[in-house]
């Protein structure tokens, strides 16, 4: 892996080797974030369930309405930290599982609405993105042990088999009408990743092959096929008949035009995990997941820090905006690597990223991340309200320190009990 001259380093310089997974003040300073995280977010609970979004200060922001991303990820992240032995995780993990059955579930129709305020559903569109998040948070909350959890699971594999998988593609279809009639021919990268991430969370929690099974012809398309026809970098966008939709630009946060080196960082992982949690077979697999983080890493570097949010087709910056995910995907994705027989530099990258994670993203004050930084790295808000998720970055703290790069619930297990 080729690492880009750090800012203040002649081109021909060397950069250190880097002290990586084997640094116990790093280990610790990740524990401590993982709690400090798990601290800060818990504001975000109400008395009666609900989750709010938090300002940056931690302090709840009214009249937001409760939107199925935020419910997934919370239910999570806290089962993480409950398997984890983090304090007071158990009531959160319940208040997500109990707004999805309860609240975003629809029993007019099947599926979850994607948010809900104090009357009811406000947003009823079924989205394949936020249903992988909802299988997410139901694995995760059967790891934990939680009683409703296998109920949720149940209820949202039979929803993805009905509605989502096209078993034909061996892929996800994208968006529905509430009623399930046809919003849209679109189809995406980003929600099929999520679908890998939940599909193999599903299978550590349950040990069904087909989660596995699916998990794997998901990423056959994209990083067996996609990837090797494009440089290694992944088209995002997609028609009907899934041939790239190069003239595709929709929402600019969600669905940005071009490519969004983050993703390939998380798929990088992905593959990794899938082959692991395959018996490690006699496949390129690993090769193909370090060509990917390569790829992202050289393209989308800057020199003042941090990984542009999205590129041209040929790996060009196009939008150089700096956001917090992108950075841990790329922590969780090189601390993989590293667990499979580090490169000679990926301590070094490791080591780059955590570095510019604490100067940049991290709020040490008050907990938490910055989302998004403006060009002169000072805290920005032009995407995000507040700090609107513990997801990405709570994985960041603790994916690289299980032993394996697969395995996640057995290996956050005790990792932040006292």
């Amino acid at each position: 892996m080729t690492v880009p001259p750090a800012p203040g380093m002649p081109p021909s310089g060397m950069p250190p080797s880097g002290t990586g997974l084997a640094d116990p003040a790093r280990t610790a300073a990740m524990k401590r974030g993982a709690r400090r995280q798990l601290a800060f977010f818990r504001a975000s609970l109400t008395s009666d369930g609900r989750f709010d979004v938090l300002d940056l200060d931690g302090r709840p922001i009214p009249g937001q309405p409760q939107e199925l991303i935020t419910t997934t990820r919370m239910a999570h992240s806290y089962a993480l930290g409950q398997l984890a032995g983090a304090p007071d995780c158990a009531e959160v993990v319940s208040a997500g599982i109990d707004a999805l059955l309860d609240r975003h579930r629809d029993p007019a129709h099947g599926g979850y609405v994607w948010s809900f305020g104090p009357d009811g559903p406000l947003a009823g569109e079924k989205l394949a993105y936020g249903h992988m998040f909802v299988l997410l948070a139901a694995a995760s909350g059967m790891a934990a042990g939680h009683p409703r959890a296998g109920a949720l699971l149940d209820d949202i594999s039979d929803v993805i088999d009905r509605h989502f998988w096209d078993e034909d593609a061996g892929l996800m279809r994208e968006e529905f009408h509430r009623d399930w009639s046809r919003l849209s021919g679109y189809r995406g990268m980003n929600a099929n990743m999520h679908g890998v991430e939940a599909h193999l969370s599903a299978y550590e929690a349950t040990g069904d092959r087909v989660f596995l099974d699916r998990a794997g012809r998901i990423l056959g398309f994209f990083t067996g096929r996609m990837a090797p026809a494009h440089g290694d970098r992944l088209p995002e966008h997609y028609t009907e008949n899934w041939e790239v939709d190069r003239a595709y630009s929709g929402d600019p946060m969600f669905r940005p035009a071009g490519t969004t080196p983050g993703h390939s960082f998380e798929l990088g992982r992905l593959l990794i995990q899938h082959w692991d949690l395959s018996g490690r077979p006699a496949t390129d697999a690993p090769a193909l997941g370090r060509r990917l983080i390569a790829r992202a890493l050289a393209d989308a570097w800057l020199p003042e820090g941090g990984v542009a949010y999205t590129l041209d087709f040929d790996g060009k910056v196009a939008v150089r905006n700096r956001y917090w995910w992108p950075v841990t995907e790329a922590i969780g994705a090189v601390a993989a690597l590293m667990k499979l027989g580090p490169g000679p530099e990926d301590a070094a990258w490791y080591d780059r990223l955590w570095d510019v994670a604490e100067r940049l993203f991290i709020d040490a004050a008050r907990g938490g991340w910055f989302p998004e930084v403006d060009a002169a790295g000072r805290p920005d808000a032009t995407q995000f309200t507040g700090k609107p998720d513990i997801y990405h970055a709570l994985q960041a703290e603790l994916y690289p320190l299980c032993p394996a790069p697969s395995g996640y619930y057995e290996g956050v297990k005790g990792l932040l009990a006292a």
